[in-house]
């Protein structure tokens, strides 16, 4: 080859070798660490982290998996590691581009060598979009959430794969899943419980976030479809809405709220419910959410909302 072309590949080479590098080369103090998770926990704690530091006082006692929905970060990577706790991928895409089945193999291997590279766990696939009954992207969503499954269980040895459903199968925000197949086809569904008043198509009126009686109905009719309650981890809101109450006299406009949140009491019979029903587990957006400054109080209450996410045995 001529002598320029050699120039160039050594130059591509070099450029490269950063890249290649990361790949092979262990971020944690214990290589070990950069190993996948193998154990299959008896009760999931699933928690979504959308980034900074305050993963570093969360209650790893419980913790079962850390879904990354931030920056990447490889303390975080080796820390749950060293905790026993899977760390595992956000994967979204266009809904009309899986149709393609040439480009979901091509999704599919770009999400297996970021998990590779970063040394992850498995994915969790948050696909949130219109979908009609039927459709080409009815099928295609199925076939998405089988072949990414496939993949990272053949490529990433105790991987996992998980989707997000909303809280009822009931096509809620247009949602029409093949919710017995994409159940079928990866390790468990990530059950919303929240945003129960739609916040795109209802109305915006003060109410409940994610209210008792409402999201029970919704795993009962995940259940009657016949999805197995193994299959299932029952998501709760780490967050509130303050409504600013309108229409008042001139006089009081803005002084009025109504304020709707979950606490430790309604987590608590949230977790009893998931024992009675044998749900697989819990989880929450997100859990970054909490205080976890030094405050006394903000302490105690931080505490309480960790508490009780396992249900008493």
């Amino acid at each position: 080859a001529p002598r320029g072309d050699s120039r160039l590949a050594l130059l591509l080479l070099l450029a490269l070798a950063p890249l290649l590098a990361a790949g092979t080369h262990c971020p944690c103090s214990e290589p070990e660490l950069c190993s996948p998770i193998q154990h299959r926990p008896d009760f999931e704690v699933f928690v979504f982290d959308i980034g900074g530091k305050t993963w570093k006082s969360y209650d790893w006692s419980q913790i079962t998996t850390v879904a990354v929905f931030g920056k990447y970060d490889s303390e975080l990577m080796c820390y749950a590691h060293s905790k026993g706790a899977r760390v595992v991928l956000k994967g979204d895409v266009s809904i009309k581009d899986i149709i393609d089945p040439t480009f979901r193999t091509s999704w599919i291997a770009q999400k297996l060598d970021l998990a590779k590279t970063q040394y992850m766990d498995g994915i969790n696939i948050d696909i949130e979009q219109e979908v009609t009954c039927l459709s080409p992207e009815y099928d295609a969503l199925t076939a998405l959430v089988k072949e990414t499954t496939n993949s990272f269980h053949r490529e990433i040895e105790g991987s996992q794969v998980t989707f997000d459903v909303a809280w009822s199968p009931k096509n809620i925000d247009r949602r029409c899943y093949n919710y017995t197949g994409i159940a079928d086809a990866c390790d468990f569904l990530f059950v919303m419980s929240y945003d129960e008043q739609s916040q795109i198509w209802s109305e915006c009126i003060a109410a409940a976030n994610a209210p008792y009686n409402q999201t029970v109905t919704g795993y009962r009719d995940y259940i009657k479809m016949g999805i197995n309650p193994k299959k299932l981890v029952m998501g709760i809101p780490w967050y509130g809405y303050d409504y600013t109450c309108l229409n008042l006299s001139e006089d009081h406009a803005g002084y009025f709220h109504q304020v709707w949140y979950d606490n430790p009491q309604s987590i608590s019979l949230k977790a009893a419910y998931i024992q009675n029903y044998g749900l697989l587990g819990i989880g929450m957006w997100n859990a970054n959410c909490l205080d976890y400054s030094k405050d006394a109080i903000a302490k105690q209450q931080t505490e309480e909302m960790w508490k009780v996410l396992k249900p008493k045995l």
